[in-house]
Protein backbone atom coordinates (compact mmCIF):
# COMPACT_ATOMS: atom_id res chain seq x y z
CA UNK A 1 0.00 0.00 0.00
CA UNK A 2 1.82 3.46 -1.13
CA UNK A 3 0.61 6.85 0.38
CA UNK A 4 1.07 9.66 -1.29
CA UNK A 5 3.69 11.80 -0.39
CA UNK A 6 4.12 15.97 -0.37
CA UNK A 7 6.91 17.90 -0.82
CA UNK A 8 7.14 20.86 1.66
CA UNK A 9 5.90 23.37 -1.31
CA UNK A 10 2.55 21.25 -1.70
CA UNK A 11 2.61 21.00 2.18
CA UNK A 12 3.27 25.34 2.30
CA UNK A 13 0.20 25.17 -0.59
CA UNK A 14 -2.44 22.73 0.99
CA UNK A 15 -2.07 24.00 5.11
CA UNK A 16 -0.99 27.86 3.85
CA UNK A 17 1.95 27.87 5.93
CA UNK A 18 5.41 28.53 5.35
CA UNK A 19 8.22 26.21 4.34
CA UNK A 20 9.67 28.01 7.82
CA UNK A 21 7.18 26.89 9.82
CA UNK A 22 7.14 23.23 8.47
CA UNK A 23 10.71 23.67 9.51
CA UNK A 24 9.63 24.54 13.03
CA UNK A 25 7.49 22.31 13.66
CA UNK A 26 10.08 19.50 12.75
CA UNK A 27 12.47 21.01 15.28
CA UNK A 28 10.09 20.98 17.81
CA UNK A 29 9.15 17.66 17.09
CA UNK A 30 5.54 17.91 16.17
CA UNK A 31 6.47 16.59 12.55
CA UNK A 32 8.54 13.93 11.63
CA UNK A 33 8.57 14.13 7.88
CA UNK A 34 10.89 11.32 5.51
CA UNK A 35 14.06 12.57 3.98
CA UNK A 36 15.12 11.81 0.97
CA UNK A 37 18.76 13.38 1.01
CA UNK A 38 18.23 16.67 1.46
CA UNK A 39 14.48 16.85 0.58
CA UNK A 40 11.56 16.41 3.03
CA UNK A 41 8.63 14.09 2.08
CA UNK A 42 5.49 14.76 4.05
CA UNK A 43 2.88 11.44 4.71
CA UNK A 44 -0.65 11.02 5.49
CA UNK A 45 0.30 11.00 8.99
CA UNK A 46 2.10 14.70 8.97
CA UNK A 47 -0.58 15.79 7.28
CA UNK A 48 -2.93 14.17 9.73
CA UNK A 49 -0.18 15.73 12.79
CA UNK A 50 -0.37 19.40 10.94
CA UNK A 51 -3.92 19.43 10.75
CA UNK A 52 -4.57 19.01 14.46
CA UNK A 53 -1.52 21.34 15.29
CA UNK A 54 -3.11 23.80 13.06
CA UNK A 55 -6.80 23.29 15.21
CA UNK A 56 -4.70 23.15 18.46
CA UNK A 57 -2.81 26.89 17.53
CA UNK A 58 -5.82 28.05 16.52
CA UNK A 59 -7.90 27.29 19.97
CA UNK A 60 -4.56 28.59 21.51
CA UNK A 61 -2.99 25.59 22.93
CA UNK A 62 0.70 26.28 23.41
CA UNK A 63 3.11 24.38 20.81
CA UNK A 64 4.33 22.17 23.95
CA UNK A 65 1.00 21.66 24.72
CA UNK A 66 -0.04 20.13 21.36
CA UNK A 67 3.31 18.37 21.09
CA UNK A 68 2.38 15.90 24.12
CA UNK A 69 -1.10 15.37 23.32
CA UNK A 70 0.03 14.27 19.73
CA UNK A 71 2.24 11.97 21.55
CA UNK A 72 -0.20 10.12 23.73
CA UNK A 73 -1.70 9.03 20.64
CA UNK A 74 1.21 6.10 20.27
CA UNK A 75 0.28 5.16 24.52
CA UNK A 76 -1.45 1.61 24.48
CA UNK A 77 -4.86 2.71 25.97
CA UNK A 78 -7.05 3.24 22.65
CA UNK A 79 -6.13 6.76 22.57
CA UNK A 80 -7.81 6.79 26.28
CA UNK A 81 -5.59 8.97 27.76
CA UNK A 82 -4.84 11.71 24.84
CA UNK A 83 -8.97 11.60 24.82
CA UNK A 84 -9.10 12.57 28.22
CA UNK A 85 -6.25 14.89 28.61
CA UNK A 86 -7.44 16.97 25.37
CA UNK A 87 -11.23 17.27 26.57
CA UNK A 88 -9.68 19.04 29.94
CA UNK A 89 -7.34 21.06 27.88
CA UNK A 90 -10.31 21.99 26.24
CA UNK A 91 -12.51 22.56 28.87
CA UNK A 92 -9.79 24.80 30.51
CA UNK A 93 -8.82 26.81 27.70
CA UNK A 94 -12.46 27.38 26.62
CA UNK A 95 -13.04 28.80 30.27
CA UNK A 96 -9.90 31.42 29.33
CA UNK A 97 -11.55 32.21 26.01
CA UNK A 98 -14.98 32.79 28.04
CA UNK A 99 -13.14 35.42 30.69
CA UNK A 100 -11.33 36.79 28.00
CA UNK A 101 -14.11 37.36 26.05
CA UNK A 102 -16.38 39.04 28.99
CA UNK A 103 -13.94 41.39 30.32
CA UNK A 104 -13.28 42.58 26.80
CA UNK A 105 -16.64 43.02 27.19
CA UNK A 106 -16.59 45.17 30.25
CA UNK A 107 -13.20 47.40 28.93
CA UNK A 108 -15.81 48.20 25.30
CA UNK A 109 -18.50 49.51 28.08
CA UNK A 110 -15.94 51.27 29.67
CA UNK A 111 -14.95 52.98 26.69
CA UNK A 112 -18.40 53.42 25.30
CA UNK A 113 -19.32 55.04 28.36
CA UNK A 114 -16.16 57.19 28.25
CA UNK A 115 -16.73 58.10 25.15
CA UNK A 116 -20.43 59.26 25.56
CA UNK A 117 -19.29 61.53 28.65
CA UNK A 118 -16.39 63.05 26.72
CA UNK A 119 -18.93 63.85 24.14
CA UNK A 120 -21.29 65.32 25.95
CA UNK A 121 -18.84 67.80 28.55
CA UNK A 122 -17.62 68.48 24.63
CA UNK A 123 -21.16 69.49 23.26
CA UNK A 124 -21.92 71.44 26.82
CA UNK A 125 -18.84 73.46 26.46
CA UNK A 126 -20.23 73.88 22.53
CA UNK A 127 -17.04 72.29 21.30
CA UNK A 128 -18.29 70.89 17.41
CA UNK A 129 -17.54 67.03 17.63
CA UNK A 130 -19.27 64.55 15.15
CA UNK A 131 -20.06 61.36 16.81
CA UNK A 132 -19.31 58.16 15.68
CA UNK A 133 -22.18 55.75 14.90
CA UNK A 134 -20.22 52.62 16.52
Amino acid sequence: MTEELMTIRQMCEAFDVTARTLRFYESKELLAPMRQGQKRLFTKKDRARLTLIMRGKKFGFSLEEIRQLLEMYHMQDQQETQLKTTYELAQKRLAQLVKQREDLDQVIKDLQDQIAWGFEFMRSKNISITQSDE
